[in-house]
């Protein structure tokens, strides 16, 4: 069980790691319309992993407060929002096709501070398959092996373009390949270390499962509304983000009913 989960929470670092290595194959800059069209997807693999792997089975949970089984899901959905918004303020960041930095001022370089923007939006992920497997280990939570394998690899494919993503502005701002590349796969280490700590805490707290659960679900959803959606929609031709964002939608769920 434990090699299960060890797999299973380095399995979106992995798919970072690889997007990460198309650096040196790819030109300096990603095309804005491709750009756009795999930030879409990612969002919407992001907003189904919140519903079917988080918030139902944290209401699931709660089944036995009836009509009130909302509550904690609810409850946890809005400390995650809170959770980012803080992060957002308290750490200085520049997110890709920006031209000023966010949260508190800084001497950082410009490729520093677009790390730390991967990081944070790679942190509720991280959070997100540790809950999920945290969930499946304390047996209760109505979450299988396999359902938390399909959150590992659908967190794992949305990874992999960016891998990319992060990578090629680094590289355009006159950072070595071989930089580029360690830069990318560092902002995804932040992955399983948060996703290995969740399971820690969440393993002192179980009966706050629901909480945690949709805690994750919160922090994720913040970031796609505050981040993805502004960038895949960005410019002319914004439909082709809106049209991957339903493919990446349609990825999620059905790996979770497939595999879950």
């Amino acid at each position: 069980m434990q090699t299960e989960v060890f797999q299973g929470i380095l399995i979106p670092f992995l798919g970072t790691t690889l997007g990460s290595a198309c650096v040196p194959f790819m030109k300096n800059r990603l095309n804005q319309m491709v750009q756009r069209a795999l930030t879409g997807f990612a969002a919407g693999v992001m907003v189904a992993a919140s519903v079917w792997n988080l918030l139902i089975p944290a209401m699931e949970q709660s089944e036995s407060m009836g009509k009130l089984s909302f509550l904690p899901a609810a409850a946890g959905f809005w400390l995650g929002i809170l959770f980012l918004l803080l992060l957002d303020r308290a750490v200085p960041h520049l997110h890709m096709n920006s031209s000023k930095a966010e949260g508190p001022k800084s001497s950082l370089q410009k490729q520093v501070l677009l790390v730390l923007a991967v990081t944070l939006h790679n942190l509720p992920e991280g959070m997100a398959v540790g809950m999920v497997y945290a969930g499946w280990l304390s047996g209760d939570a109505g979450i299988t092996a396999m359902g938390a394998l399909a959150l590992s690899l659908g967190i794992a494919i949305q990874n992999f373009p960016e891998g990319a993503i992060i990578s090629m502005p680094l590289r355009a701002e006159g950072v070595s390949k071989g930089k580029a590349f360690l830069y990318g796969t560092l902002s995804g280490a932040v992955e399983p270390v948060g996703a290995a700590l969740t399971i820690l805490a969440a393993g002192f707290a179980v009966p706050l499962l629901p909480y945690l659960l949709s805690f994750a679900a919160g922090a994720m959803v913040y970031v796609v509304v505050e981040e993805l959606i502004p960038e895949m929609s960005e410019g002319k031709h914004s439909n082709v983000g809106t049209v991957l964002f339903a493919a990446g939608f349609t990825v999620m769920m059905a790996l979770d009913v497939a595999l879950g």
